[in-house]
This record gives structure tokens, C-alpha cells and sequence, in this order.
């Protein structure tokens, strides 16, 4: 495993536009369709790295509980599927992640970004303004710390609460998206 550090792209950078495909139902979406009253949750994610199934039930429990919140969720994988096969389209849409998982097959919505590695973070608030890029908590394969997704869950408690979210914020890590 190559550990990869998120790139922490400026505070307040805007949210780059997309509209990609999502396997599991064949449609394509948008930024703004997946965007909700107070923001919304950016993630790059990917099937095969151990750090995102190091705490892929806790991302399946974070859709849930913020399902009917007024904060989206959309789940973005732009690597290299020809050399990554576990990461082509087809095995992402045998995931049942609760919102969107879409793929980005030209890898230009990462570079959009700046994404680096899975799991990768970007919250935006109501103005589509990064007010998050750090990790989804401590936890990390193999250091016996609990997955509980707190520094991405306070920072989207904060957006929701209308506050203002600490920007004393550490980068995720994980494995460096497979380009092209």
C-alpha cells in the first residue's frame, strides 16, 4: 500500500462542475443534481484500495444518516479501470453505497479536484465553496484506531448548523488514484 496524502487544495476554492455516468443505473449526474440546500460532500473512493474498505460500512452509515439532511453525497472513482479491473464500472455497480457512486473515466473531474488518493474529501457549503478537505477520521488500516468518520462528520454538522467549520483540518490519506 502507497501512502498518499490528500492535496488540501485552498479553503473557499469552487466546487468544479461534472456530469458523469453512474454504473449502477446507467444515468448521469450532475453537481447540481446531487448538491442540496446547504452543500455538498465530494468523495473520490474506489473499490479496491485498502484504506476505503477500511471504512467502507462507516461510508455506507455516513449516507444513511445524512440521507435526509439538507447536505448531498456523491462517491466519485476516476481510476484506471484497464489496470485496475476491480475498479471498472461493472464492479462498482455491485456496490449499494445510499447515494451516487459515479465514474470518471477521463480521470478530468479528479484532475478538476485535485484529487490525489482514496479516500479523498471535499465538503462545499451552500456556495459551492470548499470549506473541508482533510480526512474522514484517524483511523487507518492497521492502527487500531476506531472508523467513526469524526473530523468529516463535524465538519458536515458545522455546514449543516450553518457554522463555520474548523479549518484546522488533516489530510486524508490512502492509496494515490491509479491514472491513466
Amino acid at each position: 500500500m502507497a501512502l498518499t496524502p490528500s492535496n488540501m487544495v485552498a479553503l473557499g476554492s469552487s466546487a468544479p462542475d461534472f456530469e458523469l455516468p453512474e454504473p449502477s443505473s446507467g444515468q448521469s449526474v450532475s453537481l447540481q443534481e446531487v448538491s442540496k440546500e446547504k452543500g455538498v460532500l465530494v468523495m473520490f473512493i474506489c473499490n479496491h484500495c485498502p484504506y476505503v474498505i477500511h471504512i467502507e460500512d462507516a461510508l455506507v452509515q455516513l449516507g444513511k444518516d445524512y440521507a435526509d439532511r439538507d447536505l448531498g453525497i456523491v462517491a466519485i472513482s476516476a481510476n484506471d479501470a484497464e489496470s485496475y479491473p476491480d475498479d471498472a464500472p461493472e464492479n462498482m455497480a455491485l456496490k449499494s453505497y445510499p447515494f451516487p457512486y459515479l465514474y470518471d473515466e477521463s480521470q478530468s473531474v479528479a484532475k478538476a479536484y485535485d484529487a490525489a488518493c482514496t479516500p479523498d474529501f471535499f465538503l462545499f457549503d451552500v456556495e459551492l465553496k470548499c470549506v473541508y478537505r482533510g480526512q474522514f477520521d484517524a483511523s487507518r488500516p492497521g492502527n487500531d484506531k476506531p472508523v467513526t468518520g469524526s473530523d468529516l462528520r463535524s465538519a458536515m454538522d458545522a455546514v449543516l448548523a450553518g457554522e463555520r467549520v474548523s479549518e484546522n483540518q488533516s489530510p486524508s490519506v490512502g492509496c494515490n488514484i491509479k491514472w491513466k
